[in-house]
């Protein structure tokens, strides 16, 4: 080895961080990691799991009341050893503390259930989505389809019901606070854009008895809210927010854009929050729930939403992703906005921005 060589080499082992032998390791449990997610979802859906947890095996016993076979028990195992899900003592197995994660942890089995059904199948074409500018990923469910969100009521059942868990799992805890804050200021009128399935509504209608309140959402996703809502002062407003001229209707009192505004790309958010704008009355508030990738106090809760701009990009609409409240703020004062209050709201580190048009004075 020259000179040259053996400089570069030396300044390659000078690298901070972790070790070489640290960074193959790590290397290998990236490379094989979809195989490790799988095997967590056999694990789960054979019984084994909660056979465990509720009980120290041997491989016999777990064959036995799993109906499984002898290489199956094998293979699982040895690799749930190496995941830390599972602990061999003696000739018995038991379920980790990581492994029970998956049982009786709510935002666990939230998320692995939307990876495993709405997302993984899709995730094979990542690099076609960002390619393209569009969910290529989503072709593995439904053909030529620009966006996922007309489709929601059209996919198969257990798809559905993945997709709509990790949709109002974070969201649903955080309306009492949300309703808390925006009926400080009395609202007689308040719009939900994107309102979904109708639960912030309801949660609204029982909050105030007097407040009058507008869903808009696309047309294809009223008909289930219109069946969740038996209430003569809630309106349905079918409405596609990024065609060329949506037909906002005018507003006032408040706005609320629940984990909405992710849905959607940069130039599109602040069209969307534009068009709020021109159509609000002065005064109206307009509040923004998110959870903004920058507000997390937890290592886990950041590394979540991260990937989760990844589901945007091959599933949803391949051009959006969550957001940090930076970007969030640069976008609102682009739509003409301003933010007058920052509020931090629920377990999960959602951030409320509240927005005005002009501040009454």
């Amino acid at each position: 080895m020259d000179k040259k060589d053996t400089t570069t080499q030396y300044r390659r082992n000078r690298k901070k961080g972790a070790s070489v032998v640290e960074c193959l390791a790590k290397a290998q449990e990236i490379c094989f990691a979809p195989f490790t997610f799988q095997t967590i979802a056999t694990m789960l859906d054979l019984g084994i799991m909660q056979y465990l947890k509720d009980n120290s095996a041997t491989l016999e016993q777990v064959m036995e009341h799993c109906k499984i076979s002898k290489y199956c028990a094998k293979t699982v195992f040895e690799v749930a050893i190496l995941a830390d899900v599972v602990e061999m003592e003696d000739d018995k197995f038991t379920l980790s503390r990581l492994g029970e994660t998956f049982l009786d942890n709510e935002m666990t089995r939230v998320n692995f259930n939307f990876m495993r059904d709405c997302c993984y199948l899709g995730a094979s074409e990542l690099k076609e989505s960002f390619v393209q500018g569009k969910p290529v990923g989503l072709q593995k469910f439904i053909e030529n389809s620009p966006t996922i969100y007309p489709l929601l009521t059209k996919l198969p059942p257990h798809i559905q019901k993945s997709w709509y868990e990790f949709d109002h799992y974070y969201s649903d805890t955080c309306f009492d606070e949300v309703l808390d804050i925006m009926f400080r200021h009395n609202p007689k009128s308040v719009f939900d854009i994107g309102g979904n399935t109708g639960k912030f509504e309801k949660a609204c209608l029982n909050y105030s008895k007097d407040v009058n309140l507008t869903m808009l959402d696309l047309p294809e996703n009223l008909d289930r809210a219109k069946a969740n809502i038996n209430n003569d002062r809630c309106n349905f407003c079918g409405i596609n927010v990024i065609s060329e001229n949506p037909k906002f209707p005018k507003m006032s009192g408040a706005v609320l854009m629940s984990q909405f505004l992710d849905c959607f790309s940069e130039e599109q958010i602040i069209s969307i929050l534009s068009n709020v704008a021109k159509v609000a009355e002065d005064g109206t508030r307009v509040y923004i729930l998110e959870p903004f990738i920058d507000n997390q106090q937890f290592k886990g809760a950041a590394y979540s939403l991260t990937h989760i701009s990844l589901y945007f990009t091959c599933m949803a609409n391949g051009t959006s992703k969550m957001y940090s409240e930076k970007d969030m703020i640069e976008f609102v004062e682009k739509a003409g906005l301003k933010v007058s209050a920052k509020h931090t709201i629920g377990i999960h580190d959602y951030t409320l921005l509240e927005c005005v048009k002009n501040e009454m004075v």
